[in-house]
């Protein structure tokens, strides 16, 4: 099991910027498609951006493209997901996940075969 810390999540404003962590307690991410979730209250998850574990693909939720940028650092075992552009509804916990594949080309943009959690990190936009 890997461990995953996210940190970087605040209270901003419309249109201001941030940029979330997610750091892994293994020795390296390269075996990992990663993701990133996002639950508001009374909401289910939702898919907001995934990675394969080379970093060759990428996918994201249709109202975060152009605004979010999903990129690992493989040195630090971290992945990250810069958020421009911020809107209210963008309000939310936001969760990374982690899964082991073999395929360097493998990413998933439901959370069904994610196996590893963070705890999250509170983002909240005020108009």
């Amino acid at each position: 099991q890997v461990q995953l810390v996210e940190s970087g999540g605040g209270l901003v404003q419309a249109g201001d910027s941030l940029r979330l962590s997610c750091a892994a307690s293994e020795r390296t991410l390269s075996m990992y498609a990663m993701g990133w979730f996002r639950q508001a209250p009374g909401e289910e998850r939702e898919f907001v951006a995934a990675m394969s574990p080379n970093g060759g693909r990428t996918a994201y939720l249709d109202s975060v493209k152009g605004r979010f940028t999903m990129s690992r650092d493989s040195a630090k075992n971290t992945v990250y997901l810069q958020m421009n552009s911020l809107k209210p509804e963008d309000t939310a916990a936001y969760y990374c996940a982690a899964t082991m594949t073999y395929d360097d080309d493998d990413y998933y943009d439901t959370a069904g075969p994610y196996k590893n959690w963070g705890q999250g990190t509170q983002v909240t936009v005020s108009s």
